[in-house]
């Protein structure tokens, strides 16, 4: 689909941008438009995010091990 730009503040904008450069409208556009995204993307991911969310909050749980055991217990492992 082809963009149409009507504006021509930005019509300047993109021929200054060819000419300073030396590339054509189109190439000048798409390497913008490549900064622009590169630098909109987010440096973690969101896997990454969540993933470090989830190790703080296996952090913050108590161990099976460091809770009181509140059952008294048999020989045969069952509680009394």
């Amino acid at each position: 689909m082809a963009l149409q730009i009507a504006n021509p503040v930005v019509i300047g904008k993109v021929d200054r941008l060819a000419s300073a450069t030396g590339l054509n409208k189109t190439r000048a556009v798409e390497r913008a438009v490549d900064v622009l995204l590169a630098s909109a993307r987010p440096s973690v991911s969101q896997a990454d995010r969540l993933d470090a969310i989830l190790r703080q909050i296996d952090a913050l749980v108590i161990q099976p091990s460091d809770r009181p055991d509140v059952l008294e217990w048999d020989e045969n492992g069952l509680p009394v």
